[in-house]
């Protein structure tokens, strides 16, 4: 009881601190360096390990005042996360928390052509690109524009490592030339093929749940799901879609995360709550903060730090279940953090069967700070001066068996993507059963075939279009 007491007295100094800090002189021209500093050393997974954050660094506001003065937000931030790039790979600051609220809602401004970026072979510079799938609603699906069209170059240049970013990324329209890839005696090249178009980026608002099909194979009823992004706002919706799935009888499902760069930690607890149904109550996966706000959370509120399977939605709705034992799922090295979440909290209850490339290797989670009094929206105290917000890494997430893997998981049944090809539909329509890596999940449930033999050239991945889009690669959970 003495240690609970002593914990609970230490975390409401460091509340208290950090307000009373909040009240005393904070020049305007900090106030945004001012909250990066604090927020960090509230909430920051790694606090303990960087000294700048320690709690006795700074023994009055002046004193960070003196630190903080004639230092850009963004380079502070990034000063103080804990080996950037190596440890922490997804920390980030926001100028425009409006445009990092919309992201989390799949709304981004877009021309609706989703691509990945390639090296070409071992070169160092010359790369291409290849469309992965195209948005409904957008200037691409009114364009003669496809999955599987191999990109040459932007505005009549080749792409290289050099140029990409501002001939991609910094226009809001630009014209596409398409190419064909070739590789005659090793040499692997794109060469241009005389087709372009202008693509015009526009406010779009991505429906995460792409795709939904049945197939009957071989006495099977397989589903098959082509998910996205884990987004909250479509949680009904994606209820609605396991509900057809169910209605259709199926025996088996397919889940494509092979794009999925994550999302909401609770859309992810409600998805694995729809695949099973039959773990309603037990752990699905637990959360580890920082030191001194884990200490808390494991005496004052335990049920903060852990996600059960669930049978409803935040909003109350019933959650419609498929009593799974086994689920296949395609993956890439583009599949991260909350989809990775549903594999890894999975596993220790069905069998789960993974079909593709490799896993990003995500299994730290974040959440959104703003500049007010408690980091949160709520109540009215949030600084009317600066729009800044932070997405600082908070928590690492485990499953039931204290379970996560760092470096991705391994596919059972490797199969990349083929772009390679001189055909340009090489990579299959989506939901199709003739999609080379659906082809292969669907062989898995019913013992048919194999194709994990085929040879694909593999190149190195540069980027792709979601690179510069703030929620790439995220898990994030609501700061309660």
């Amino acid at each position: 009881m003495r240690r609970k007491y002593i914990q609970l007295i230490a975390i409401l100094i460091t509340i208290t601190l950090s307000n009373c800090q909040r009240n005393a002189e904070i020049p305007t021209e900090v106030e945004v360096q001012n909250f990066v500093w604090k927020g960090l050393n509230a909430y920051y997974l790694w606090q303990q390990n960087v000294p700048e954050l320690q709690d006795n660094r700074f023994a009055t506001q002046e004193e960070l005042n003196n630190y903080i003065t004639n230092r850009e937000p963004n380079e502070l931030f990034e000063k103080l996360l804990y080996k950037r790039g190596e440890i922490d790979k997804w920390s980030w600051i926001v100028t425009d928390y409006v445009a990092l609220e919309q992201s989390f809602a799949g709304v981004t401004k877009n021309n609706g052509m989703e691509f990945g970026l390639k090296a070409i072979g071992t070169d160092i510079q010359q790369i291409f690109g290849f469309v992965r799938y195209i948005l409904p609603n957008s200037d691409a699906a009114t364009k003669e524009v496809h999955r599987g069209d191999i990109i040459y170059g932007i505005n009549g240049q080749q792409l290289t490592r050099s140029n990409y970013k501002s001939l991609l990324f910094t226009t809001e329209s630009y014209t596409v030339n398409f190419g064909t890839y070739t590789n005659t005696s090793g040499t692997a090249q794109v060469v241009p093929n005389g087709e372009s178009l202008t693509l015009t980026k526009s406010i779009v608002q991505e429906n995460p749940i792409h795709t939904v099909n049945t197939h009957q194979v071989n006495g099977h009823k397989i589903g098959y799901l082509f998910y996205n992004q884990f987004v909250s706002n479509y949680d009904s919706a994606l209820n609605q879609a396991i509900l057809q799935l169910k209605g259709e009888n199926i025996t088996d499902l397919v889940l494509d995360l092979r794009y999925n760069g994550g999302g909401s930690v609770q859309t992810a607890v409600n998805l694995a709550s729809m695949i099973t149904g039959q773990y309603t109550n037990q752990l699905f996966a637990k959360e580890r903060w920082n030191p001194k706000w884990q200490n808390f959370y494991e005496t004052e509120h335990p049920d903060y730090i852990v996600n059960n399977f669930t049978n409803r939605l935040k909003n109350g709705e019933a959650i419609n279940s498929l009593n799974l034992n086994k689920i296949v799922i395609i993956t890439t090295n583009r599949t991260a953090s909350a989809s990775e979440l549903v594999i890894n909290g999975l596993k220790p209850y069905i069998n789960v069967i993974l079909v593709g490339q490799k896993t990003t290797g995500k299994y730290v989670g974040s959440v959104t700070l703003y500049d007010s009094e408690n980091y949160t929206k709520k109540g009215d105290n949030l600084n009317p001066n600066h729009t800044y917000a932070m997405q600082p890494l908070v928590l690492e997430i485990q499953n039931k068996l204290g379970e996560n893997d760092k470096d991705g998981f391994d596919p059972d049944y490797p199969l990349p993507e083929d772009y390679t090809n001189t055909n340009t539909t090489n990579l299959g329509v989506m939901g199709e059963i003739t999609e080379p890596l659906l082809e292969q999940a669907i062989a898995v449930i019913t013992g048919t075939k194999n194709k994990t033999t085929k040879i694909v050239e593999s190149l190195p991945t540069i980027a792709d279009s979601k690179a510069h889009n703030p929620i790439l690669s995220n898990m994030y959970v609501e700061l309660k």
